[in-house]
């Protein structure tokens, strides 16, 4: 964190002593419901750099899982928040007015993909703006069902947990859920659900939708709405080909099927572009949006066409939800990214990543695929032998190697290891980190060949 250091700097092997006895504290008091990856017991961060409670400095290749795009305490967020935190800190956007959440919504209403009208319902987190999204998309349509997908994270909380579906754990033994949630498979080339490959499958899995679901025994005209995820998150950081959202917009709009983009961890610029949706020029009718929009602070947002948005006054309301704090600090991110150029500092960094590990990929057999867009990436592993079993123990490996020497990477779905730094990341952080992950991705494969 002080200039002129180089980074990372592990003084002690983590977790240390004071990281252990905080652990055992933790185990005390605190829900075991929370997934932690490893026993990283952070102390302060600044910039790319996280610090523990022992003095290691790590290089953040998680963002704090996707939320600080802008890197930690940003000078001009923190201020931001000083600022307001001596004015105003509560008021309820519900019940009253106040400026700050009417600056926010205007400026989300021109950051987001489409010219049209557009209106904004303020909530705290992802999984809220998730239900928020549900809710309205049943209020104006009055229809009752919805589609989703395999794969698909959007919340924990009862409504979004519905549409959940990557983990068996995230929904065991909290059925019955909200019903009429149909899910139906992602297309996921590197695992096509239906044993085909691009260019060939013509795009069965949207045609699969509508002959094997729509025409079966989903009736189409009770639909409300298609809630889905640009880029696939927590199901592994899978993108769709090219030419997938389009496909998918030609039949939602035959059935007037609502299209629900959430946004919550693709969004604000991360994938460089503001909403990753904007990487194939389709424009939904609804979006979600929280994580990176207020630098850690809790803060979410549904941004719809203004002629869905025509719920009444009590139908859908949250005390919390728009925080005049929260919304000076989403300000100050939407000017960062804009006065930073930080959504092509994340298109450059990124396509760098990928050409490094598509380049180890050349080199290793546990590396199955490297995908994503801007820095938000996926690298999946497999066991050795080109079968395409998923390399679980490789990749769990790789992480905890990387962050004993000094980088926080983290893993999604099954097998992936997702690189997802800050937007601000420089090109000598990235070189530092790749250098560490390299040779442990290095170290695993000569393991892992050694095994047969």
């Amino acid at each position: 964190m002080g200039e002129g250091k180089k980074y990372p700097r592990i003084v002690v092997r983590p977790p240390g002593p004071k990281a252990r006895a905080l652990l055992e504290r933790d185990s005390a008091v605190v829900s075991p419901s929370y997934v932690r990856f490893y026993p990283l017991v952070v102390e302060s961060a600044k910039g790319c750099i996280i610090r523990d409670v022992d003095g290691n400095e790590y290089i953040d290749f998680n963002a704090g899982i996707a939320v600080m795009n802008v890197g930690h305490c940003h000078p001009k967020v923190v201020e931001a928040i000083r600022a307001q935190a001596g004015k105003l800190l509560h008021y309820s956007h519900t019940d009253f007015y106040y400026e700050e959440s009417v600056l926010l919504a205007e400026r989300l209403c021109e950051i987001t993909p489409g010219k049209h009208k557009k209106r904004v319902f303020f909530c705290n987190s992802g999984t809220e703006s998730v239900e928020a999204a549900i809710k309205l998309s049943r209020w104006h349509t009055r229809r009752q069902l919805f589609l989703a997908y395999i794969g698909a994270f959007h919340g924990r909380t009862l409504g979004s947990l519905s549409f959940t579906a990557s983990k068996p754990v995230q929904r065991r033994y909290f059925h019955p859920l909200v019903p009429g949630v149909i899910h139906v498979p992602y297309p996921y080339c590197f695992r096509c659900p239906f044993g085909l490959e691009r260019p060939d499958c013509g795009f069965w899995c949207v045609d699969f939708i509508e002959e094997w679901v729509l025409e079966k025994y989903v009736p189409p005209e009770e639909v409300a709405a298609i809630v889905f995820e640009p880029i696939q998150g927590e199901g592994g950081y899978v993108p769709p080909p090219d030419g997938y959202f389009q496909r998918l917009k030609k039949l939602c709009d035959k059935h007037s099927i609502l299209m629900v983009d959430d946004e919550v961890q693709a969004g604000m610029g991360r994938t460089g572009r503001w909403f990753a949706i904007e990487h194939w020029g389709v424009v939904p009718d609804v979006i979600c949006m929280a994580k990176a929009i207020a630098s850690g602070l809790p803060l979410g947002a549904i941004v719809a066409r203004e002629e869905l948005m025509d719920w009444e006054p009590g139908s859908h309301a949250t005390t919390f939800g728009g925080n005049p704090v929260a919304c000076r600090a989403a300000l100050a991110v939407i000017d960062i990214i804009e006065s930073e150029g930080l959504l092509r500092n994340a298109e450059e960094q990124g396509n760098y990543i990928m050409k490094r590990m598509r380049e180890l990929q050349e080199e290793c057999e546990i590396i199955g695929d490297v995908r994503g867009k801007g820095l938000m990436i996926g690298v999946e592993f497999v066991k050795p032998g080109g079968r395409k079993e998923p390399g679980v123990e490789e990749v769990k490996e790789v992480m905890m190697r990387s962050w004993r020497r000094g980088v926080a990477v983290i893993t999604a779905g099954k097998c992936t290891l997702r690189i997802a730094p800050p937007l601000t990341i420089t090109r000598d952080l990235v070189d530092a980190a790749l250098e560490i992950i390299e040779d442990c991705i290095r170290e695993v494969d000569k393991e892992a060949r050694a095994k047969g």
